[in-house]
Parts: structure tokens; sequence; C-alpha cells
């Protein structure tokens, strides 16, 4: 399906993502954001998510190629990966995997806080996100996961204020000759990007293993992309990645996946700019 406006060129295909991008052209792609299954037994539609570790990994060499090979050679690949308490290393064994094996370079990790609790100047103590409950006398609640940004030599060049924050301490404005007098600093790599509420999973979010759009619309603005760059996200799933790229104005957008229900509720969120309850709402660039 090719999803054709004045503007923008979305195609979101129900297929696997090694077919998909080994049709596509080489060096062709400014940015992939993505989260492929992590291996923890989630329950997809059309996906058996309890592979061997070595089944796993030797999957991933296979895609995680297929991604290098349409990546163009500043460009930058975004992968988001959790681990569960009980195992808690798949994300590093493919991050190592990725390295070793497939020859990318970690250039930064980006931790995405769900859920934390700070103190206030005041004293006060407050909780903000959502988290889901363990209920375990070894392991502690798990509020975050990774999004390791990988290039394929790790002198890939980002726009480090486009996630800008302003200083707490305003005199750091004047203080410091890198401000240029603005009162905007690097926001770090700790994303706090809580789950909107919501009361009917099976409506508001038909799929099991989803990120916010916010997610991956901070990848696309940090790799400093423009309307002409094109975006990539071999695991579609409900469309996210599409909604978050169309936010940021990309013009030509590229998703795969196995599940065409999935990819049916993908195509409609990106036309309609929700999914098919109207969980997020679209703001056109």
């Amino acid at each position: 399906m090719k999803a054709n406006t004045k503007d923008f060129h979305y195609e979101i295909e129900p297929k696997d993502c090694v077919e998909g991008m080994r049709a596509m052209t080489e060096r062709s792609v400014d940015v992939v954001v993505t989260s492929p299954p992590y291996n923890l037994g989630i329950k997809y539609g059309n996906y058996n998510d309890t592979r061997t570790r070595n089944e796993y990994l030797d999957w991933s060499r296979q895609w995680a190629r297929e991604v290098k090979t349409v990546l163009r050679e500043e460009g930058s690949f975004f992968l988001n990966l959790g681990g569960c308490p009980s195992n808690p290393l798949i994300p590093h064994e493919l991050l190592v995997t990725l390295k070793q094996d497939v020859g990318f370079v970690l250039q930064n990790t980006f931790h995405w806080i769900k859920s934390i609790t700070i103190l206030t100047k005041d004293g006060q103590q407050i909780s903000a996100g959502h988290y889901k409950p363990l209920h375990s006398h070894r392991f502690v609640n798990d509020c975050h996961e990774y999004i390791f940004h990988l290039t394929k030599h790790g002198r890939t060049e980002i726009d480090r204020l486009s996630l800008g924050v302003p200083y707490s301490d305003k005199s750091n404005i004047a203080r410091w000759s890198h401000t240029k007098g603005r009162d905007l600093r690097c926001r770090g790599n700790n994303w706090f990007i809580p789950y909107k509420t919501i009361v009917n999973r099976a409506k508001e979010r038909p799929h099991p293993a989803t990120f916010p759009p916010e997610l991956a619309e901070n990848c696309i603005k940090i790799h400093g992309c423009t309307p002409e760059s094109v975006v990539l996200d071999p695991f579609v799933g409900i469309g996210h990645s599409a909604i978050a790229a169309r936010k940021c104005g990309i013009r030509k957008f590229y998703g795969f996946d196995i599940d065409p229900d999935y990819v049916r509720i993908a195509r409609s969120a990106w036309t309609t700019g929700t999914t098919e309850a109207g969980w997020f709402p679209l703001a056109d660039s």
C-alpha cells in the first residue's frame, strides 16, 4: 500500500522486514527507529516470541545486516530494547552481537524512563508515569528501557538542542560561551516519556509491545532530520513511528510488519493521525 498525499509518501507493507529491506535501495535511509521483539514470550499476533537464545541472535543478525545496508553512511539507527528482571541481559547480548557480527558502533545510549519518583526543591516526593507492577521477593519494578543509538562509524553529527531544555540556573547563559546567549541546554540521555493513560487496552493500544510516538519523535529530531529525510521502521507494528515521522514533517517513510492486522491499524493511524480509538492526536508540521 502506498499512502500518498501531495507532500507525503509513506509505504507500510505487510511483509517480513528482511524481504522488504532487500527490495530497497542501498544507503537510501537517513534514520531507522524501531523496536524488535525482545524474545520475552510476548503474545504477538503472527510472531513466536519464544525462540532459543541462539535462534534469536541469528535472526537479529539477519535483519540488522539489512538495516546496515539501507542506512546512509552518516545515518542513525535507534534501537529500542528492554529486558525483564529475570532475564536482564537480552538487550546487552543483542547489542554486542550487532557490534561484533554486524559492525555497528554504539554512539549514544538513551534511557526511556517510563516512571520515576523525584524529590522536589521544597522536599516533596512525587511520582509520575506508569509501569507494570511486579510482585516479587527478588526483583524491583522495571521502569525503563534502552534506546541504543547505533551508527556505522561513530561520527554521525546530531542536533543536541532539538530536544533542548531551559537552564534552571539562568546565570549559566552568560557564564558559558557555548550558549551563545540562548536559554537552551542539552537534555542529556534520560528521556521521561510516560505511557498515556488508557481504559481499554484491546481498543486503545491493540499491540502487546508498543513505544509511544513521542519516543520515535525524539529519535528523529535528535538526528537532525529535515522533511527530505527518509525514515524506516522494520517492525512498524501499529504505526507509532509513522505518526512520529509525520509529526516531524518527514515526507518519506517505510514500514514493515508480518501481521496484516497491525499493518491495517498502522495505515489508518498514519492516514487519520490517530489509532482506531483516537489515542494519539496528530498535529501536522
